[in-house]
């Protein structure tokens, strides 16, 4: 049996036992993770600064956002809701005749890949949501390990499978693989149930065909690639063109660019002062690290193909390189207009993934919808600034973002991502491979789950959530005989 095999394996026979557990146990081990990885919190910052170039202060804040999306987790574990439990009884005089006792629950689907991301080495790694929301689904997790933060992963990884072991379960419902071909191979295994992945479009799409593509294709949920467009209504841009620059100006510096929910576009009011006050902001100019030698390459490539366009500079920015190929930048923000944007959309509309960003200056407020049709996929967010008196013009705008995004963001900045229940972390392509679902908040963990339906079933055999007695004590929502006569509001 070869390496990949047996780790698959061990996935499959974990993932059995994992499913099996109640409630209040599957939620008492994500907790002793969320304890377990603050507990140690201070070591493993320290390796993932040294191996990300990211700050103290964003590597902290990011290891406790992945404890606290454990202990989420944990509690999406504890109710039960997920499950999703819906129980017909039988009924004889059922409208379209005699009824059967129908009891429909989600289980776990069985192991998932998790593809851990570059630019989130907390959140969107080993512990991070997709293996929250797997194990809160019941299935074991095997993480292939990015090769920006190896030592890291390898060091969590030790942590997760210790705590798995002192709760009594088997650790290897966590295992961790490393390299893309690695990672493959994993993708094409007939025991992996379902895979997740963060990343570029290019790879995405590459790893989405594989999983289609199987002989037996299974789910495949990818972020991929978002511009984010940021749109400022007239009246706001009169009114708060300085505080707009400074908050835009934030928004794409945070962490030298390399945030999926980035503002690649803002589009303001030709003539407006907006633009001056982003190329006259007082902004800290010391460079930071790009995560990787491979994302300074594509950003240098992408950076001179936008400059080489019809735009002209805001702020040059800068972007310095060492022998080893490291690179640290500052932000390089350019403008244009709607005609030369749409004139050059092919150089211009793709993600540029670190700090850049494109002002698009409009002249009218109701061709913003077409200019965006025109040239704008599908996003994980939209942002619309605007005042008193700009509800009007940017109605139509706003529709057309809840089509065309994940989440709509009115007078803020969508860098800043809030782990909470109503969170959507997806968006139509390529935003995502699949826009109905999201990597943040409890709704991920229906990604990981399947339903099934028992019909006529002795309650002995039935599992124990659909059981009327119900020892697990999730929610139940039934069906009683005789309601069918009065749906619709029939009496």
């Amino acid at each position: 049996m070869s390496g990949i095999d047996d780790i698959a394996a061990r996935a499959r026979s974990s993932s059995e036992t994992w499913a099996a557990t109640d409630p209040a146990t599957r939620a008492g081990v994500l907790t002793a993770l969320a304890d377990a990885l603050r507990g140690s919190g201070e070591r493993l910052t320290a390796i993932a600064g040294a191996e990300t170039g990211l700050s103290e202060t964003r590597l902290s804040g990011e290891l406790e956002r992945t404890a606290v999306q454990l202990d989420m987790f944990a509690s999406v574990a504890r109710a039960g809701a997920f499950l999703d439990v819906r129980i017909d009884e039988r009924d004889d005089r059922f409208a379209l005749g005699i009824r059967p006792d129908l009891r429909r629950y989600r289980i776990p689907v069985g192991p998932v890949l998790v593809f851990a991301a570059g630019n989130f080495p907390f959140a969107f790694s080993v512990l991070g949501g997709d293996t929250a929301s797997a194990l809160a689904a019941g299935c074991a997790v095997i993480v292939k390990g990015h090769s920006g933060h190896p030592r890291l992963a390898s060091a969590v990884t030790e942590l997760a499978r210790s705590v798995l072991a002192d709760e009594g379960m088997p650790s290897d419902v966590l295992q961790l693989i490393t390299g893309q071909e690695a990672g493959v191979a994993m993708l094409r295994h007939p025991f992996v149930a379902a895979s997740s992945f963060t990343g570029s479009v290019r790879v995405g799409a590459m790893l989405a065909g594989i999983a289609a593509s199987r002989p037996d294709p299974i789910p495949f949920y990818g972020e991929l690639g978002s511009v984010n467009p940021a749109f400022v209504m007239p009246r706001a841009a009169a009114e708060r063109a300085e505080s707009i620059a400074a908050g835009y100006l934030a928004s794409v510096g945070g962490s030298a660019g390399q945030l999926c929910t980035k503002p690649g576009f803002l589009f303001v009011p030709s003539g407006s002062e907006v633009t001056e006050r982003i190329g006259e902001a007082v902004i800290d100019e010391s460079p930071h690290r790009l995560l990787t030698p491979g994302i300074a390459e594509s950003f240098e490539q992408r950076r001179s193909a936008i400059l080489g366009s019809p735009v002209r500079v805001v702020r040059p920015g800068g972007l310095e390189r060492d022998a080893s190929g490291e690179a640290w930048a500052t932000p390089t923000i350019v403008a244009t207009t709607t005609h030369d944007l749409s004139a050059h959309a092919k150089a211009l509309a793709e993600e540029a993934f670190g700090p850049l960003s494109i002002v698009v200056e409009y002249d009218r407020p109701e061709d913003l919808v077409g200019i965006a049709s025109a040239v704008l996929g599908g996003n994980l967010t939209g942002t619309v600034h605007l005042a008193e008196g700009d509800a009007e013009d940017a109605s139509r705008l706003v529709r057309w973002l809840e089509a065309h995004s994940g989440r709509v963001v009115i007078n803020g900045w969508p860098t800043g991502v809030a782990v909470t229940p109503a969170m959507q972390h997806g968006g139509p392509w390529p935003a995502s491979t699949n826009a109905g679902t999201t990597s943040v908040g409890t709704a991920a963990v229906d990604r990981f789950t399947r339903p099934v339906v028992y019909q006529d079933t002795p309650e002995e055999l039935l599992p124990l959530p659909l059981r009327d007695d119900n020892p697990w004590g999730v929610p139940q929502t039934r069906s009683r005989a005789g309601e069918s006569l009065t749906w619709g509001g029939r009496t």
